[in-house]
């Protein structure tokens, strides 16, 4: 039987919640089902504008039993 590789990505966006989503749609997969990893989060800019530092994240699979 072949070893099944775990199946990880690093995703930028906005906010957490936004690169959050967009991991969970990339692969397929509900919340229960990953492991979520902040790498960075968020800066605001000046005076609170958004982007100024995007969120990145690294989500993988869980493996299955």
């Amino acid at each position: 039987m072949a070893k099944q590789k775990k199946q990880a990505i690093e995703v930028e966006a906005k906010t957490i919640e936004d690169a959050i989503k967009q991991a969970l749609e990339t692969l397929h997969a509900k919340k229960q089902q990953v492991e979520i990893e902040v790498l960075k989060e968020e800066h605001k800019g000046l005076f609170g504008m958004e982007g100024a530092d995007l969120a990145k994240i690294r989500v993988t699979l869980k493996k299955h039993k």
